[in-house]
């Protein structure tokens, strides 16, 4: 754990699921807590059936940054194709570096509070669709912590509870929310 600087969070993790051998390729993601004004948030519900196992699961909206592309511009449309959402950035929410040994990959994760300001249809890919199943997911944020803690229960879960947990809770305590006790 690296720690917080300027109220970002700075996470450096490690997967404790599956045992490490390499690590081939590093990817640059971008990734958002979204809320709206009536304090909804919008996350993405993934089923999946492949080699990290049968699960579903909450996660943050996001993906990989393309080149040239600065993080901005790559989260904006993310959101658009994930979520349908065009956002307002509020600010940043801090970096997480974390791996999933299993296809040997280095992650950072680049996080954001996002203000939605409208919605529309969403532009999801092929994978994302018919092998992910990805649906928007309307919470409020107690119910997206306790999502989170269910989803744990497996071993991609755990991956994910622990890199957006932290920074789930970094952003309700921005807009002045309650923690799970």
């Amino acid at each position: 754990m690296w720690g917080e600087q300027n109220g970002e969070i700075y996470l450096n993790l490690t997967d404790t699921q599956w045992p490490y051998s390499y690590t081939d390729h590093d990817r640059r993601i971008v990734r958002a807590i979204v809320t709206d004004d009536e304090g909804w948030f919008y996350f993405v519900r993934v089923q999946r059936d492949d080699d990290f196992g049968r699960v579903t699961l909450i996660e943050s909206s996001g993906g990989g940054v393309e080149a040239g592309e600065e993080l901005s511009e790559a989260l904006r449309r993310e959101l658009r194709e994930e979520l349908g959402a065009e956002v307002e950035i509020l600010c940043k929410l801090g970096l997480v570096s974390d791996y999933y040994n299993l296809i040997h990959r280095h992650n950072l994760n680049h996080y954001y509070l996002c203000r939605a300001l409208s919605f529309g249809e969403t532009r999801l890919t092929r994978d994302e669709r018919e092998a992910f199943h990805l649906s928007t997911l309307k919470l409020r944020y107690q119910d997206a912590l306790c999502a989170y803690a269910r989803g744990a229960a497996s071993p991609l879960g755990k991956l994910i509870a622990q890199r957006e947990l932290p920074i789930l809770r970094r952003a309700g305590a921005i807009l002045n929310l309650e923690s799970c006790k």
